[in-house]
Order: C-alpha cells, then sequence, then structure tokens
C-alpha cells in the first residue's frame, strides 16, 4: 500500500476510557509520559470511580484518563477530545458527549456485546443509532487481536485480555507517530522478574500498532516538540511534587522530615512517596487515625524535626482540634489538604475547592494559620517548599492546598537544582543564650524561639493550655490573653510582608479583573489569553497566597472596575473577599461537578459580563 501522508497538528486532546480493570489509567500514563520525553507540553486528567472495584461494565464503573499534548504551551488537559478510546459500551456512553464534532472514535468492538449493553443501560445498540453521523468510528477488534497476538504464550484468556489496553496504546501510538522504545523501557523495568509479561506486553503495543499501519481508515498525524526553556525536565504528577518540594525544604533547613498521617483519597500517595525515602532520612509514620497522624507530626516538631500531615477535607475537618493545639504551642507544621468533593466522604475521586473557609477558620478561638495554595501539578513542588519555609521560619503552622484535579494531574516539571532554592532559617534558640523564655518574641516580628527538649538549661512547658506571655507558665489573666492572641494574630498577619506581591497577567488596561485561586489555574489563563486574541479587555489575577493576602492585594483590586470570581465551589474566596476588601463588587462564576472548569464555559461567561456591563 502507498505511504500515508501525515497531517501537522497543534495540539490533540486524548481520552482513553474504559472498566476500573481495563488499565486506562496506565494507558494514558504511558502516552504522556512518552509525549513529554519527546518534547511536547502535557497536561492530564485521570478520572476515576471511588470504588476499589466498581461494578463492570456500568457507566459509573468507567475509568478515564484525558491527555493534552501540542507543540505550544499547553495549560488544561482540554476541554473535548480528538479522540476518544471507548474499551466498552459504557465508557462510550459515558464519554461520548466529550468528544468534539468530527472527532475519532476508537471501539473495542469485541466488547459491545447484549450482556455489555444491557450492564451500559443501552436499550438499542448505540452503533445503529444516528448519533454517530460526521465521527469518523473505528470499529476495531482490540480484545480478539489481542488474543490472537498471544495465543501461543501459555497465558490464560484472564491474563491474556489484560493486555488489550496495550493494543489500543499501540494503535494511538501509531495514529500521532509515537516511538514504542519509551513504553518497552518500562515494560522491562516495571516486570523484570517476569519476563512472560514483558514480552506479552510487547507483541501486543506492537499488534496495535501494526494494525493501525493496516486499516485505511485511520489518518496519521504528527505533533512537533513545543519550544519550551531548555533544560532538563521530566513528567510529574502533582503529589509527588508535593512530596518533593517537602523533601527540598527539609534538606535547606538541614532538618529532618517526619510525616504522620493517614491515608485518604487524593493525598495517600503524597505519604507514599516520602515513605519510600528513608535514604533521605524520611521518618514516617502511618497512624491509626486521622487525629493521631497530626499528633504524632506536632510532638515530632516539639522534638525538633520538620514535620508535616497530609489528608483530604474529611481529614482535616478531624485535625481541626490539634491544628489548634499547634497554634497555641507555635510550632511548625505543614499540613498538606488535597481536596476532594463533599461534604462528608462525598466524592472522594473528584476534585473541588470548597475546603478554603474550613482551612481558613475551622477551629475553635483565635486560632490563625496561614494558608498557601499551588496552581498546577508542577508548581506543588514550589507552593510545598513555600509552605515549608513559612512554617518553619516563622514557628506557625501552615495550611497547603491542593485538591483532586492537581494532585492526579501531570505535566512536564522543570527539575530545580537545591542550589537555586532559597535557604531556610529554622527558628533554633541560640545555645549562648543564658536565659531562655519559651514565648519570649522577636520584638519586630512576634515569632518565638525553638528550644529541643533534653538540652540543658532549655527546659520549658508548651501545651493546649493559654500560656503567660515569655514565661510559658499557665495563666488565666484576661489582659494575658488579650496580649497573647493579639500577638499570635499580629504574626501571621506580618507574612504578607514576607510573600511576594500579586501579580496580574493578561491585558493591564483592561476593566474586567478576572480572579482565581488553586487549581483553576490552567483553565482561567488559557480563557483570559484566548478572550484577549478575539479581542476583549480582560486580565486574570490568580491568587497563591490566601491568609494573608499579599500586601499589594487592594492595589490590584482598585486598577480595574469589574471583577469575577471563578472558583470550584459556591462562592468561599468570592466571600473572603468581601470580608478583607469589601469597597469592591465581585462577581461570581461557581461549578461545583466534581469536574474542574471547561475553557469554553468560562470565556461564555466572562464574554456574558462584558456584554452586560
Amino acid at each position: 500500500m502507498s505511504e500515508k501522508a501525515i497531517i501537522e497538528l497543534d495540539d490533540v486532546v486524548i481520552r482513553f476510557s474504559g472498566d476500573s480493570g481495563d488499565g486506562m489509567q496506565l494507558t494514558g500514563t504511558q502516552f504522556s509520559r512518552t509525549s513529554a520525553l519527546i518534547g511536547n507540553d502535557v497536561s492530564t486528567f485521570p478520572d476515576y470511580p471511588a470504588e476499589i472495584r466498581a461494578p463492570l461494565g456500568t457507566v459509573g464503573g468507567v475509568s478515564g484518563f484525558q491527555l493534552h499534548f501540542g507543540h505550544k504551551e499547553v495549560n488544561t488537559p482540554g476541554d473535548y477530545a480528538d479522540v476518544l478510546v471507548a474499551m466498552n459500551p459504557a465508557a462510550l456512553k459515558a464519554n461520548l458527549r466529550w468528544v468534539k464534532d468530527g472527532g475519532t472514535i476508537i471501539l473495542d468492538i469485541n466488547s459491545f456485546t447484549d450482556k455489555n449493553l444491557k450492564k451500559a443501560g443501552c436499550v438499542d445498540n448505540p452503533l445503529s443509532l444516528d448519533q454517530f453521523d460526521g465521527y469518523n468510528i473505528i470499529q476495531a477488534p482490540i480484545s480478539n487481536l489481542t488474543k490472537e497476538s498471544l495465543k501461543d504464550m501459555g497465558m490464560d484468556n484472564k491474563s491474556i485480555l489484560r493486555s488489550k489496553n496495550m493494543f489500543a496504546l499501540g494503535v494511538v501510538y501509531w495514529l500521532f507517530s509515537r516511538p514504542l522504545d519509551y513504553t518497552e523501557a518500562f515494560f522491562e523495568k516495571k516486570f523484570k522478574k517476569v519476563p512472560l509479561i514483558i514480552e506479552a506486553n510487547k507483541k501486543v503495543l506492537r499488534a496495535g500498532f501494526n494494525y493501525a499501519n493496516t486499516i485505511e481508515a485511520l489518518p496519521s498525524y504528527r505533533v512537533n516538540p513545543a519550544k519550551i526553556e531548555k533544560g532538563q525536565y521530566r513528567n510529574m504528577q502533582g503529589n509527588e511534587a508535593t512530596a518533593w518540594g517537602l523533601l527540598a525544604a527539609a534538606e535547606k533547613a538541614n532538618m529532618d522530615l517526619f510525616i504522620g498521617s493517614y491515608p485518604i483519597t487524593p493525598a495517600t500517595e503524597i505519604l507514599q512517596e516520602l515513605a519510600a525515602r528513608k535514604d533521605l532520612g524520611v521518618k514516617s509514620f502511618q497512624a491509626e487515625d486521622e487525629i493521631a497522624g497530626i499528633c504524632t507530626a506536632i510532638g515530632a516538631s516539639f522534638a525538633g524535626s520538620f514535620a508535616v500531615t497530609t489528608t483530604s477535607g474529611p481529614g482535616l475537618a478531624l485535625k481541626s482540634e490539634a491544628i489548634g493545639l499547634a497554634v497555641i504551642t507555635e510550632l511548625p507544621l505543614v499540613i498538606v489538604n488535597v481536596q476532594r468533593g463533599g461534604p462528608s466522604t462525598g466524592l472522594p475521586t473528584k476534585t473541588e475547592q470548597s475546603d478554603l473557609m474550613q482551612a481558613l477558620y475551622g477551629r475553635n478561638g483565635e486560632s490563625p494559620v496561614p494558608v498557601v495554595a499551588a496552581s498546577t501539578p508542577s508548581n506543588c513542588f514550589k507552593y510545598a517548599f513555600e509552605a515549608s519555609k513559612m512554617a518553619v521560619e516563622n514557628m506557625t503552622p501552615v495550611i497547603l492546598l491542593t485538591d483532586g484535579f492537581l494532585a492526579n494531574g501531570t505535566e512536564p516539571w522543570k527539575i530545580t537544582k537545591m542550589d537555586e532554592l532559597p535557604t531556610i532559617r529554622p527558628q533554633f534558640v541560640d545555645k549562648k543564650t543564658k536565659e531562655y523564655l519559651p514565648y519570649r518574641r522577636q520584638l519586630d516580628t512576634m515569632i518565638r524561639e525553638w528550644a529541643i527538649p533534653g538540652d540543658e538549661g532549655f527546659e520549658h512547658r508548651i501545651g493546649g493550655l493559654e500560656k503567660m506571655a515569655e514565661t510559658g507558665n499557665v495563666s488565666y489573666v484576661p489582659e494575658n490573653h488579650q496580649v497573647m492572641t493579639d500577638e499570635r494574630e499580629k504574626k501571621i498577619d506580618d507574612i504578607a510582608f514576607q510573600i511576594p506581591k500579586q501579580e496580574i497577567e493578561g491585558d493591564l488596561d483592561a476593566d474586567l479583573l478576572v480572579i482565581g485561586w488553586g487549581g483553576t489555574y490552567g483553565h482561567l489563563i488559557t480563557a483570559v489569553r484566548e478572550l484577549i486574541e478575539e479581542g476583549h479587555k480582560v486580565a486574570l489575577a490568580h491568587f497563591h497566597y490566601i491568609r494573608p493576602l499579599p500586601e499589594n492585594t487592594e492595589t490590584v483590586l482598585a486598577q480595574f472596575k469589574q471583577h469575577i470570581v471563578c472558583e470550584i465551589n459556591l462562592g468561599q474566596f468570592a466571600n473572603y473577599l468581601r470580608s478583607k476588601h469589601p469597597s469592591f463588587d465581585y462577581e461570581q462564576y461557581n461549578k461545583v461537578q466534581g469536574l474542574p472548569f471547561t475553557v469554553s464555559e468560562l470565556k461564555e461567561n466572562i464574554k456574558k459580563l462584558l456584554e452586560e456591563k
């Protein structure tokens, strides 16, 4: 047959979808890793059910992985897919609305049996309906061809079908001119003790690639490498980046890292990543519950370690009393909250931004805690480091907010050299001090000194009861409580002068300022840039420092006539801004569906506001 023409594209969105056991997360991860290694900019969005083994063949059991790659800057996983790979009818039914008009849909046609159609709730075979007019439908016998590829390897049918995701990956690798080498090297490393599995996966991957090469219905595309800043990169997941940021902070502070945590979706991988780093001096403790996790971390901080605890929304609620203990003892502690859909158990595997008010105020008494938020999977590293520096240098617990979208998403991260990071200076007491008072403060910062138990001459008492200023003795004196409350509040407020000033992106002469925080950054900056290209005057202020807000926040807000706050909740940051800067009006755009924004919906609502005003 004649060689097919290769069509060059700027960027592509692919969604892999199937049962939870079909390996869609691994398939998507391998494609995104390969794309990153050959120089594309990449952003990913894994989407899976909360159940460990969701009901097979049902819409509720569908697991998906969406990725967006291109030769230009990519900030989101994309709104709609150019290509959908659906391994069964349920996957097709759940994801058809996310495919672009005219997109390519690759199906495992062997799975479209009467039994599977019934499980998916399909009255008729959807392929017999006219809803697919305009789509490029590839009905590939993926299951049967996988069996054919491995028929002589002596494997049972169940084991053989576990490899069918690699057949689908091979098809898509051919479709977008991706090499197989990186994935084959992955097989060799991951399954080095099981050569049969290595050979089976390689055979099926190549079979999918060769199948795509032989059918006329598939065009071939190329997405050239992106023009990105020179340096060494790796594809980084948000939770992994958070763990690495904490490790870097411990090294720059010259302290041992202790993590005391209880596993909870979607934060568990941070605990796992840190527990694996005994070679870097990490001490990890998997506690029996959330309260024990944070209490062990507070104990480790009292003993002089750099202490961390990780959780999600329900766990943050359980930790609230102990956070208050860290506030009154004024011990450094980083609390990472990877937000998920709530309330209660809510949506464990779906993203949300609805823990902001809990992070700011969810404790008894006047209990000020700095709150910092990451905004991309890769900058989870930066803000984990910044939260750590803030905690250790100011003798305070700090809450770092990420979310399920950031935690599970990936993107290229330029590897940071340790000498590029600032030094972290713990507030350890000077051993030459003749008289140590545990609550004596630096007058300009209100920060107390940190003495480690067991050091002769530095014995002291701390605990949950209010302390007398300077001496640390238990105190019920009304005036003293006022003093200590004011000093704790001032210490946190003054951090505003340590953090960077708030920046503005986009059109600085615009009338409308789009405001966001946390994991919505990619979608917001993409929407703002596209609106500017279309001739609209808009700008973006995306906040990473929530409490305290940057000291120039009011100046930034005053530059614009209109303000719209976009967040994945019912308006928590908008209400916070109203309380801190009430002289401005704030419009809102909110979404609470367990899903990130789409760029198209943001643009539509921002345009409406521009037209109305």
